[in-house]
């Protein structure tokens, strides 16, 4: 309008007098007579000037329409927007950048891809939460200890949970609580260059604490940018005088047993040896760690106790008649598989002990399930077997395997597979495996949907009563979960439908048997006799990368967050960290 009123100052005072009146004609004129004025003018226009026409029309319609609706259905907009796009448009103008940098979007964006894959563009990002938390605890404790009891901090570390959570309904309303307790609006809604009121000492601290839902974003998708491209930093643990047999870890702490019948800690970050574990005769076979305590078996026939933080042996359990292959600990039942084709149980607490036999040959591997109250048991006799605690009983055998069976991986509860990429299998490897059960009727059924291609499609009546009379009897306890996965040394990994007892899938990509089984709601990790570990992507079962480097068989794996470990028979543990902010990244493995 500017640039108008500049040039009509230009023309004599005669020639601006009439366009200035045919201005205001048209300005008074009602809607249906500009639009038969503007239709007149038109007509009457040359090419020239159409074509001016054409380009202020162009120019007038432009609007930005973020500043015309309301900021609730402008956060919805932004919402069907992927990460790339978002980020551009907060280049767009700072009303659009306060708009989609805010944490309505991008908890929304965190929902869809922490800990789960996009069901839009199909990327997952690591969780990352308990070392985060972990270290956010560590700040609560010095507040209190210097006597800060000021509201807003200690309401800012509650935080904690949320945001290492994005999974959670409430994260966002909680955010959001502490927010309008101080008393300021979101930067969005706030006028821009507005003089802001110096910050407060507990103003401060609170901005410390709280993150914004894009940095956390943007954390883990460094992570999974990582993990996609296989960029890395590899480092190497070596100590022991014979081969690696078991390995776990956290955030800090990685411990491992050998065939020399000792148990290291390590301490991940600077690689150094802390302590060593000296109490078993015989070679280690299985750890597991449970807060400062660690689990291990042996093939001396003992599972020992340990308080890994000072190395002392808290308790020494002789249950086996051979040695022990497997242990795990889920609070309240410890159970441990052996050589001698045993499962013992001990109930911490009633104090009950009893024994699960079945199993015609090693137990390699057992798995509890606290929910359902059952548990897992892998063989050499190449089956699986799902065992009832409350009842003591074997409730169902899944058989397919060709080679003894190694390990076994409950998958979580919002896992479910591609049921594009099972269409796509071959029958062959769909339909290798079945379950049976000791009724009859459930045996038949299960029979049936395995063998003839039955549908998954059955009733939570028919679930329970697949499980036994204790299931079905008991309509309020939980079942155990619908899939899982198996591992063998015929070289292959097998999903299964629990609750139908259907292979579904059957996994090949190692030329040699496959040790150690480890995964999350984002890939599965294997350890074989081939020397390779190998990334999967569970939902598709496609092997995503591969990973040398071991002289000798690969005998167990672990899995974090952001980072992968593994252990061989040459008496090394390679541990690989995708951190983000780690040291120099290397490209690492062979993709699929």
């Amino acid at each position: 309008m500017v640039l108008i009123q500049s040039e009509l100052d230009k023309l004599p005072s005669a020639d601006q007098q009439a366009i200035t009146h045919v201005w205001s004609l048209f300005s008074a004129a009602p809607a249906k007579h500009r639009d038969l004025m503007l239709q007149g003018i038109i007509t009457q226009c040359c090419f020239p000037q159409l074509s001016t026409v054409s380009r202020e029309v162009h120019e007038q319609l432009k609007i930005d329409f973020m500043a015309a609706l309301p900021t609730e259905i402008s956060y919805k907009v932004l919402g069907y927007l992927d990460t790339v796009s978002l980020c551009k448009a907060a280049q767009v103008s700072r009303r659009w950048r306060d708009l989609a940098d805010d944490d309505v979007v991008w908890h929304r964006m965190c929902e869809q891809h922490i800990d789960r894959k996009c069901t839009k563009c199909g990327f997952g990002l690591p969780l990352l939460e308990r070392k985060r938390l972990r270290d956010w605890n560590k700040q609560k404790e010095l507040a209190e200890a210097r006597s800060l009891q000021q509201a807003a901090p200690v309401e800012a570390v509650e935080q904690v949970d949320e945001v290492v959570t994005a999974s959670s309904p409430n994260a966002n309303k909680k955010r959001e609580l502490v927010v309008l307790d101080d008393g300021r609006k979101r930067a969005c809604l706030s006028d821009v260059g507005e003089p802001m009121a110096p910050k407060t000492g507990a103003e401060k601290e609170r901005e410390r604490l709280i993150r914004p839902w894009k940095s956390v974003y943007r954390d883990r998708f460094k992570v999974g940018f990582n993990w996609k491209y296989g960029r890395c930093h590899i480092k190497t643990f070596k100590g022991h005088d014979n081969g690696v047999t078991c390995l776990q870890f956290d955030d800090e702490i990685l411990a491992t047993g050998s065939y020399d019948a000792k148990i290291k800690i390590w301490n991940i970050v600077t690689g150094e040896e802390i302590r060593t574990l000296s109490g078993h005769t015989m070679g280690i076979r299985t750890l597991k760690f449970v807060g400062n305590k660690l689990f291990s078996g042996s093939l001396d026939h003992t599972v020992k106790v340990w308080n890994w933080q000072t190395g002392d042996c808290i308790s020494t359990l002789r249950c086996h008649t051979e040695g022990v292959i497997t242990v795990d600990f889920d609070g309240k039942f410890l159970a441990s598989g052996s050589i001698d084709k045993s499962i013992k149980i001990f109930n911490f607490d009633s104090k009950e002990t009893f024994c699960l036999r079945g199993h015609e040959d090693w137990v390699n591997h057992v798995r509890l399930d606290p929910g359902s109250q059952t548990l897992f048991s892998a063989s050499d006799d190449c089956t699986v077997r799902l065992w009832d605690l409350r009842n003591k009983t074997c409730i169902k055998t899944f058989e397919g395997h060709m080679g003894q069976v190694q390990q076994i991986l409950l998958m979580p509860e919002d896992f479910e597979p591609d049921e594009e990429a099972l269409a796509g299998d071959d029958n062959a490897s769909v339909n290798s495996g079945r379950s049976t059960t000791p009724t009859a009727s459930a045996n038949v059924a299960s029979i049936l949907g395995s063998s003839f291609g039955g549908s998954d499609s059955v009733t939570a009546e028919d679930d329970r009563t697949s499980f036994g009379c204790s299931f079905s009897s008991d309509p309020t306890r939980q079942l155990p979960p619908r899939y899982m996965l198996t591992a063998g040394l015929d070289n292959t990994v097998k999903v299964w439908n629990i609750h139908t007892g259907k292979c579904l899938r059957t996994m090949f990509g190692h030329v040699e048997g496959i040790w150690g089984l480890v995964g999350d709601t984002l890939r599965i990790v294997t350890g074989a006799n081939d020397s390779m570990v190998k990334v999967w992507e569970p939902k598709s079962g496609k092997c995503e990368r591969t990973f040398t480097g071991h002289s000798g068989p690969v005998t167990c794996v672990g899995l974090s967050d952001s980072r992968m470990a593994s252990g061989s028979e040459d008496g090394e543990v390679r541990l690989y960290s995708f951190e983000a902010d780690g040291p120099l990244l290397e490209e690492c493995g062979t993709p699929a």
